[in-house]
């Protein structure tokens, strides 16, 4: 396998899609925050002393997206026509499941876009809700789908 991040001297390098056709890319991440039960029921009920925390948690998250190529060296910027960023409540496990979709008409995909997004807004759950619960774990990021480019679509179904 051929690692596209390098060269031929080992020096890490950006991968040049000057080549490469415009095409409609999708990417869709997943990941969980496992809280406490008083945290999850402030989530659900909006009564966080912070504020509606899933509504920042989203707004996090999708600026995350739009400033990954600023986070991680070697993303190229893109032009996101979309960023969203979706929640699932797990009362029975006491989780918060986020989702984050981005999409682009572009020569690369937006795979680290939508797990950066993801991270962020489960990031931002953590730190609305850290003077109430310290012992919160965020897991299970992956990404779930993706669809466009020359690798063509995959969908990891956990």
């Amino acid at each position: 396998m051929d690692l596209t991040h390098f060269d031929n001297n080992g020096n890490a390098i950006m991968v040049d899609v000057t080549n490469k056709e415009v095409t409609e890319r999708t990417a869709m991440a997943k990941g969980r925050i496992k809280v406490n039960k008083d945290v999850f029921d402030a989530i659900k009920n909006m009564t966080s002393k912070k504020g509606d925390v899933l509504g920042v948690a989203r707004v996090a998250g999708i600026m995350a997206t739009k400033r990954t190529s600023e986070l991680i060296p070697m993303c190229h910027v893109l032009m996101i026509t979309k960023s969203s960023i979706d929640f699932e409540l797990f009362e029975e496990r006491f989780e918060v499941e986020a989702t984050c979709t981005v999409k682009v008409n572009g020569k690369t995909g937006v795979e680290m876009e939508a797990l950066t997004g993801v991270s962020v807004a489960l990031l931002t759950i953590y730190d609305m809700c850290k003077a109430m619960d310290k012992n919160m774990e965020i897991n299970k990021i992956y990404l779930h789908k993706k669809t466009g480019g020359k690798s063509g679509d995959i969908e990891n179904s956990r």
